[in-house]
């Protein structure tokens, strides 16, 4: 499994939900460990399936960075935002990439763990912020979708860069 580096078309694809959580129990938390492995090693705080080439809708986080709290989530929906904020935010499938991109500054998620139980949670800050970021993976959305144009063509050069490594076949990150 690899992190993906942007254009990889997977990147753009929309996650398929995750059916009979119960009995892929096992399976989901070997993908999740290897996606919170991935996610450490890259100086991350966040990872969707799509990002290492699957089409599931399965987060891993920890916005603290710290191995600490629930991590891996599974069909995570946001029922309700509010209130907006721009702030600059970064990739791990778009390294040397950063920009200005608006996000609700509160969101109410729906998820599922490990276990199959629904978790209802509140997020504001960059809890939400990365959220939003990952429930965008999961929508074929990246941060360049969102950037402001300023951002955008501040991005350009580097986006280019990828391009070029990506026709070269150097789309893959990290491997484990």
């Amino acid at each position: 499994m690899n992190i993906l580096y942007y254009p990889e078309p997977v990147l753009h694809k929309k996650a398929l939900p995750i059916k009979d959580i119960n009995s892929r129990a096992e399976e989901l938390l070997e993908k999740g460990e290897i996606m919170l492995r991935l996610m450490y090693e890259a100086a991350g705080i966040g990872l969707a399936a799509n990002q290492v080439g699957l089409l599931e809708r399965l987060v891993v986080k920890d916005e603290t960075g710290e191995h600490k709290g629930e991590r891996v989530f599974i069909n995570p929906e946001i029922i309700s935002a509010d209130g907006e904020i721009l702030e600059e935010e970064g990739c791990l499938s778009l390294p040397g990439i950063y920009g200005k991109v608006p996000r609700a500054k509160k969101v109410v998620v729906v998820a599922y763990n490990l276990k199959g139980e629904r978790l209802e949670m509140e997020a504001e800050d960059l809890l939400a912020r990365v959220w939003q970021h990952e429930i965008d993976h999961l929508n074929g959305t990246l941060i360049i979708d969102r950037m402001s144009p300023a951002s955008r063509l501040a991005a350009s050069r580097r986006l280019k860069e990828l391009e070029e490594l990506f026709r070269e076949g150097s789309s893959k990150v990290r491997t484990l």
